[in-house]
């Protein structure tokens, strides 16, 4: 495996913004699993299972190129992050169940991100892919690099609450700067240092498709809440834990653990753009709640 200075960076970005949800993780949060479980079971089979089959039935009926399939896939199987527990405090949602749901998944992504990929790579490339994400080298990777980092945060306010609280704020600022800057690199540098080498053409055939599974996303997610009488604010956070994706996850699989430039492509335009659509299905649905939009739900 070749690994460029963007794999470094983006496995630092990544450890980065993991310890950075880890220091916001309370274990008085995780309890409230226990207490009211059924939002939360809600949530990890809408990102877990209904994501992915609704992105495998969205992008198996184009013509996109197989590499592009599979990335698509590979997006699906990266849920949540810092990105989503942020725009649930920003619209004031449930919180808790944010975080919960980002610390569960920090586990069982582990096991269902080489399992769907390589899934996909079978359906969309065939047995015989120039392309492999191999179980035991995948997990143990994705373990050092998304859950140790995490954990390493939960520890650190657990027992040292104090200089949790205190370097929580720098840390977060350095999680955007780093963020934003990944992408750009991707965006720009040129394949042979690991850039993906996106062309305008391939953006606005990506893009369509992106737009659509995120707000399908923010509708299976909602659906899925309101279904379980969870009420609104709960189930407009599932919609945002649903359509707003790890994408910097996405980027270590594909461009890191594949290597291939191709597959990096669609989590780069999903990261364009969700966030802004994730803000305004915050605007849409406060309006709808007739709430102030950074104020306390009423329903």
């Amino acid at each position: 495996m070749n690994l460029t200075y963007i794999d470094f960076l983006v496995s630092a970005v990544l450890a980065t913004i993991m310890f950075g949800v880890g220091l916001s993780i309370n274990f008085s949060d995780l309890q409230k699993i226990y207490r009211s479980p059924k939002a939360f079971i809600l949530g990890l089979v809408s990102q877990m299972i209904l994501l992915p089959l609704i992105v495998f039935l969205i992008i198996g009926f184009t013509d996109l190129h197989p590499t592009l399939k599979v990335g698509f896939i590979i997006l699906a199987a990266c849920p949540g992050g810092t990105t989503s527990g942020f725009v649930t405090v920003l619209f004031r949602g449930n919180v808790a169940l944010s975080v919960s749901l980002i610390a569960i998944n920090s586990l069982l992504t582990l096991a269902t991100i080489p399992l769907l990929v390589n899934l996909a790579l079978t359906v969309f490339m065939g047995k015989h892919s120039p392309f492999e994400l191999p179980l035991v080298a995948s997990f143990l990777q994705i373990f050092f690099i998304t859950l140790l980092p995490a954990i390493t945060g939960v520890l650190l306010r657990y027992f040292r609450e104090k200089i949790a609280d205190r370097i929580q704020k720098p840390v977060r600022t350095v999680m955007i700067i780093l963020f934003a800057g990944v992408y750009i690199i991707i965006a720009f540098a040129k394949e042979s240092s690991g850039g993906s080498g996106i062309t305008t053409e391939e953006l606005w055939k990506i893009l369509p498709y992106a737009v659509l599974i995120n707000f399908a996303g923010f509708a299976a997610g909602m659906a899925m809440g309101l279904s379980g009488k969870s009420g609104l604010r709960t189930s407009w956070t599932i919609g945002v834990e649903v359509a707003l994706q790890n994408t910097t996850l996405a980027l270590l699989v594909a461009g890191t653990l594949i290597q291939s430039n191709e597959m990096v492509k669609p989590a780069l335009v999903y990261a364009l753009f969700s966030f802004w659509t994730a803000l305004l299905y915050g605007v849409v649905v406060k309006w709808y709640d007739g709430s102030k939009l950074f104020g306390e739900f009423r329903k």
